[in-house]
């Protein structure tokens, strides 16, 4: 689905940068420097961040940065030209060039790195691009960490020398040499104080959080590239919103989402990926009961609904009052 931007639908800032360096690092990802076309500065971001590029035709594609956030002049992203896909990322290997200049659109971070005694990061293929300044910050705080990494073949993978320069902390394991990774070994006994960050495709992270069952609340932490399946919503029929900030009542259909109304009425919602995955369209909730739909929030946050996601959640209430 191709999706309209509303720049000012959000505080969230809004530049236009320049691709500096546009490098090859396996023969489907693509990694590139973004700048400040004048040399200024770019706003501090935390590791498991990542940006918006908005592309030709109102594109509007997520990429995790992969950069040192200590480095406030370049913001780094890695992109896996996905045939099958959207078109954006055939955009960025096939047309984008140095010196082209894209607007972007963040930095915004649903996958922020808590604190924790030690840390086990889990990659699979372009699934490493957050993990890598992970590892940076807990080398930088001295926290124990191991990374398992899997992908597809050696060649397919993104960074390899530089994460092996890590010793045995570090298991490249690509699935041609060794098979899948074996998570029931890895995860299959609970560590207490080690947090799990996981990245990669959805049947990995299916399998981490199935091999997590056991492991404390919230000891997971997962990033997903593509929404993961939903079932019906609690509700068939209609509800009502109240936006406070707008002062209307606007009423949901079955077959439409919030989203739709309050743009249908006039209302802006800045809007990125539609499928609840990149938490552009998150939104502070007052009153009522959400039907959470995204693949955002943890069990934790959807319990406690201080916020919701606009563009795939739903209610479960007649009515949800919004801060919007």
């Amino acid at each position: 689905m191709v999706v309209d931007v509303v720049a000012d639908a959000s505080n969230e800032s809004v530049r236009t940068l320049v691709v500096s360096r546009k490098q090859a690092l396996t023969a489907d990802v693509t990694l590139l420097d973004l700048r400040d076309p004048e040399g200024a500065a770019l706003p501090a971001w935390e590791p498991g961040a990542h940006v918006d590029l908005v592309l030709p035709d109102d594109m509007v594609r997520q990429y995790s940065l992969c950069s040192d956030p200590g480095d406030a002049h370049v913001w780094q992203v890695g992109v896996l030209r996905e045939p099958a896909g959207r078109g954006g990322s055939i955009h960025i290997h096939d047309v984008l060039a140095e010196g082209d200049t894209l607007e972007v659109r963040g930095p915004r971070n649903n996958f922020p790195l808590e604190p924790a005694e030690s840390y086990l990061f889990i990659g699979g293929g372009i699934g490493i691009t957050p993990l890598i300044p992970m590892i940076d910050a807990a080398i930088s705080q001295g926290t124990p960490w191991e990374l398992v990494y899997g992908g597809r073949s050696r060649d397919t993978m993104c960074f390899v020398d530089q994460l092996e320069s890590y010793g045995d902390q570090v298991a490249i394991r690509p699935q041609d040499v060794h098979g899948l990774l074996d998570l029931p070994g890895m995860l299959g006994e609970a560590r207490v104080g080690t947090a799990v960050y996981c990245c990669g495709p959805e049947p990995l992270l299916q399998a981490v959080e199935a091999a997590c069952a056991s492991w404390p609340a919230g000891a997971l932490h997962l990033e997903r590239f593509s929404a993961k399946e939903l079932e019906e919503p609690v509700r068939s029929d209609s509800f009502e919103i109240e936006l406070t900030v707008s002062d209307v009542v606007l009423t949901v259909p079955p077959d439409r989402s919030i989203m739709q109304v309050m743009e249908d009425n006039g209302i802006p919602v800045v809007a990125s990926c539609m499928e609840g995955t990149c938490g552009s369209c998150e939104t502070v909730v007052l009153g009522g009961t959400p039907d959470h739909r995204d693949s955002i929030l943890s069990p934790a946050e959807q319990e406690a609904s201080e916020t919701m996601m606009v563009c795939v959640s739903r209610s479960v209430s007649p009515r949800l009052t919004l801060e919007i």
